[in-house]
């Protein structure tokens, strides 16, 4: 019995310590250290979660930005111009007004 509990509390540990690599990867350092303070972990394994949480994020946000700069480089600006023109009529509105200034200590007026 008291091998079960104990294969069962390493498979718990196991799969917090899988998830915890899985969302490290959105949180802070200090987010994954906070995570992690609960867990019976050697300092090496938690140094070495934080440092791979640390570079799947950098990864994960270099991929993002080559995708979206790949799809934003396909897209032809004045051709969507040119069709927002053709296909919607511009209603605009401005309010335009001028308000005098307070004068500060020492100016002179230029009336």
């Amino acid at each position: 019995m008291e091998e079960k509990d104990k294969d069962g509390k390493l498979g718990e540990i196991f799969k917090k310590v899988l998830t915890t690599g899985v969302t490290a990867a959105f949180m802070t350092e200090e987010g994954i250290r906070t995570v992690l303070k609960d867990l019976p972990l050697p300092k090496d394994i938690v140094v070495g979660l934080i440092e791979n949480a640390k570079s799947t994020k950098t990864e994960f946000v270099a991929s993002v930005k080559n995708e979206l700069k790949s799809y934003l480089d396909k897209i032809d600006i004045s051709k969507e111009i040119d069709k927002i023109v053709d296909k919607y009529d511009f209603d605009i509105k401005a309010t335009i007004s001028l308000k005098r200034k307070k004068k500060s200590k020492g100016e002179d007026s230029d009336e």
